[in-house]
């Protein structure tokens, strides 16, 4: 029996829409957050980035980096300052002791765009930024985090779409509370593929149990020994998780859907353990 091959499904009028939005919204901030998975630190982030955001300054944020060894985290963050020449930060939803630093170099990245206003006779105001990134790499939770010590609304902006809200940060720095998403890449299916495991792809466009089956191939190449410990099994396949798990259906047969939700969730929420899943060698 041929095994089916997973195929992530796109839909350009979703993409070109995202865009639109997101560069609508880029119109009235100083400064971007970039959020990236940080098990993705490739995958989850967007080619040209920089076009998109116009060469807003930016500060790039490693969320659930808590879901990433630590080990493997720092080459990341160096090769990705250097590649971009952006500052990055490790985070999580989970901490807020990096509240502070997050906000102070976003502020800094911010103040050239306020000093030239000032030079124009302007009036100081506080600094306008925004959190953007592919979708379910923990946008809203930054933007929670955040705000968390600070709910003040501030309103629509003279000039600015009704529809979006800011949140005053501290009196130098005011935050839209609208996450911007950045469009899917298309173009690439290793990356779609590794989308979908961290699930940034809606499960609309793809099989869960391919997406499960390629997830655990992907595993074994790498992370053997963490998922063998975790399932007690050296057949790390949907069908021998299954029977090691005595998932089985009426018909004495591993239950392969079943499996399938249960090794995605166990992945997706650090239970298995912890993963980078791009290659850090590659460019």
């Amino acid at each position: 029996m041929k095994k089916d091959k997973l195929h992530i499904h796109w839909y350009p009028g979703h993409i070109a829409k995202a865009e639109r939005k997101l560069k609508s919204q880029l119109s009235f901030v100083d400064a971007v957050i970039e959020v990236i998975d940080a098990r993705l630190p490739y995958s989850s982030s967007y080619d040209n980035i920089t076009r998109l955001l116009n060469d807003k300054p930016r500060l790039i944020l490693f969320n659930k980096s808590d879901l990433a060894p630590k080990n493997e985290l720092k080459p990341w963050v160096e090769k990705i300052e250097n590649k971009t020449g952006c500052q990055v930060v490790l985070t999580d939803a989970k901490n807020s002791k990096d509240l502070q630093v997050i906000v102070k170099k976003i502020t800094e990245l911010a103040e050239p765009k306020i000093q030239s206003l000032i030079a124009k006779g302007l009036l100081r105001r506080p600094a306008r930024i925004m959190v953007v990134g592919m979708p379910n790499v923990g946008k809203s939770s930054i933007i929670n985090k955040l705000t968390r010590s600070s709910k003040t609304k501030t309103g629509a902006k003279a000039g600015v779409t009704r529809q979006e809200q800011w949140v005053r940060i501290n009196p130098q720095l005011e935050l839209l509370d609208t996450p911007g998403i950045i469009p899917m890449k298309q173009d690439n299916q290793e990356v779609a593929r590794k989308l979908a495991f961290v699930n940034s792809v809606s499960e609309n466009a793809y099989s869960s149990e391919l997406v499960a089956e390629e997830l655990l191939e992907f595993l074994k190449e790498k992370y053997f020994d963490v998922v063998k410990d975790y399932y007690k099994t050296d057949d790390i396949t949907l069908s021998g998780i299954a029977k090691s798990r005595n998932w089985i259906t009426t018909g004495a047969e591993p239950d392969i859907e079943r499996t399938s939700v249960y090794v995605l969730r166990d992945f997706r929420e650090g239970r298995i353990g912890k993963f980078i899943l791009d290659d850090v060698s590659k460019d």
